[in-house]
């Protein structure tokens, strides 16, 4: 993979890295319920939901790492799927729970997924 397309995979997998410390570990506080748009009873109700979703994100950001470290073809197959399967997720989030989901998790996903396939 090119430079630029590791660093785009890179990057996706701190903001996934940085999702999953907001979901397991700051889900009440007040910079994760702005974050989420959620009040200090919903997130006090759902802390365990949120922090099983916080763990899929670490594995999705583990993934990525993966796919960013490991040498070609490995490397190349790892980051194609985490990519679709974020870009997937973010589709997913986007129809069931917040339309800036397709931006925050898609877009990112189908960039760097463009910058590795273009490469390839």
């Amino acid at each position: 993979m090119s430079t630029l397309a590791t660093l785009a995979v890179l990057a996706l997998a701190a903001l996934h890295a940085y999702i999953l410390v907001l979901e397991m570990f700051l889900w009440t506080t007040p910079r994760a319920r702005a974050a989420f748009g959620t009040s200090a009873e919903f997130a006090a109700e759902t802390k365990a939901l949120a922090a099983n979703q916080g763990l899929y994100n670490g594995f999705l950001a583990a993934g990525l790492v993966w796919g960013a470290v490991a040498s070609d073809p490995v490397g190349f197959q790892v980051s194609v799927f985490f990519l679709v399967c974020v870009a997937i997720a973010g589709i997913y989030g986007a129809a069931t729970a917040s339309r800036k989901i397709i931006f925050v998790q898609t877009v990112p996903a189908l960039i760097a997924l463009a910058l590795v396939l273009l490469v390839r």
